[in-house]
């Protein structure tokens, strides 16, 4: 039997507010004091919101939760969902072992720490080349100007696609994303991801042909050439992850680039400690991290009746991990609600945790420290304009619309 009353006020339908979802961390706060394994009856769904329990979630619940083409039709789901499932449920993102393991294994291949550090001078060069254009402006969009276009062109490099594709790629990510970050069904949003998908596919086939007359270094020819078992990964397997590599390697990295300037910007404290003290850089990234994390919760299904924070959890319940929330649990986190560039013992959850930790941290952090510390450097006197900040309708990836600032125009 649920063990949990019904409270429309702890319910992440809430987000929905746009109000809410430009601060959710009082909702969130209300959730783990009040009810921090809580059955959200609006979302048939437990909501998760302690560090601890984040962590138990992520480590015995299981990712295999996409509804698969057949069981879309049996729900009486809307036919042009169908070829979205049949994309994700190709991907490692909804896979357990052993499946997640093969399928990630070859995928991390181009996000090996050595090929990471390779890219450092180059992701420096983007970087520079991407404020060269505002310079003489005194203002700009960071999040069209900068944030957008930098993970962009970085991962069509990564991926050995041309890199003048890396508009319409950043474009389709970000229509097939809302797929992932939203729980409520939306049929303009579905038709978006619709044709994201379709376009996505179209392209990674055609680059896929393209490497058998023009080779290219790159993740497509990785997966094209690899071997699991001794058995090559089908099409549909290489452009599924192709697609679900893409999405996650820009979403996080825009997010990180607008959600940490504008949590600087809103504490100058903080902001003048990182101008003055570059060394603490890389402590600076985890805690902006975990202080407005990119990647906001995640779903999971109780693969078998149990026990969570006092509340039983029946098999093939689903319980969405909170992960914004347990990056501010103040039993982990003391003052959880400051930003504390120097934070130490600052071990956040928002690359996930365990089997499905993001393998694409790394590079997100490389690109998340030369784009400050180009900022700052670049970009003196930094101030946001007077605006209203608008957050997108994703309720899952927490990233801005925009984001306009102004600075000392170059000489």
């Amino acid at each position: 039997m649920i063990q949990s009353t019904v409270d429309p006020a702890l319910s992440l339908y809430q987000l929905l507010d746009p109000e809410v979802l430009a601060d959710p961390y009082p909702l969130f706060k209300r959730l783990r004091e009040a009810d921090p394994v809580h059955w959200d009856s609006f979302l048939h769904a437990w909501v998760v919101t302690r560090y601890e329990d984040v962590i138990n979630v992520m480590l015995k619940c299981s990712a295999d939760r996409t509804p698969s083409p057949q069981q879309l039709e049996a729900m009486g789901m809307l036919a042009e969902l169908q070829p979205i499932s049949q994309v994700m449920v190709k991907q490692m993102l909804f896979m357990d072992a052993p499946d997640h393991t093969r399928l990630r294994a070859l995928c991390a291949t181009a996000f090996t720490p050595a090929r990471v550090a390779a890219l450092k001078g180059h992701i420096q060069e983007i970087a520079d080349r991407l404020l060269d254009r505002v310079l003489d402006k005194g203002r700009m969009d960071v999040i069209a100007d900068f944030a957008n276009p930098l993970p962009a062109i970085v991962t069509a490099e990564l991926f050995g696609v041309p890199v003048e594709d890396h508009q319409d790629l950043k474009d389709w990510s970000t229509d097939f994303a809302e797929m992932l970050g939203n729980f409520q069904h939306n049929p303009d949003r579905a038709r978006r991801a619709l044709r994201a998908t379709e376009n996505m596919i179209g392209y990674f086939q055609k680059a896929m042909r393209d490497q058998e007359n023009n080779p290219r270094p790159g993740l497509v020819q990785s997966l094209m050439n690899a071997e699991v078992d001794g058995s090559r990964l089908t099409e549909e397997e290489i452009v599924a992850n192709l697609i679900v590599t893409m999405v996650g390697g820009q979403e996080t990295t825009t997010n990180l680039i607008g959600n940490g300037l504008v949590s600087l910007l809103k504490n100058p404290d903080q902001l003048e400690l990182l101008k003055n003290d570059s060394s603490i850089v890389q402590s600076a990234i985890e805690e902006l991290l975990r202080y407005e994390s990119p990647s906001q919760h995640t779903a999971r299904l109780a693969p078998e009746d149990m026990m969570l924070g006092g509340k039983k959890i029946q098999k093939r319940q689903a319980v969405i991990a909170v992960f914004a929330a347990a990056n501010r649990d103040p039993e982990r986190f003391p003052d959880p609600d400051k930003l504390d560039l120097r934070r130490t013992d600052n071990r956040h959850v928002a690359f996930a945790w365990g089997a499905h930790y993001c393998f694409g941290a790394p590079l997100a952090r490389m690109e998340g420290q030369i784009a400050f510390e180009t900022m700052l450097r670049r970009l003196p006197n930094m101030k946001l304009e007077p605006q209203e900040l608008v957050w997108r309708e994703n309720l899952g990836l927490r990233g801005l619309k925009s984001l306009f600032i102004t600075f000392d125009r170059r000489n």
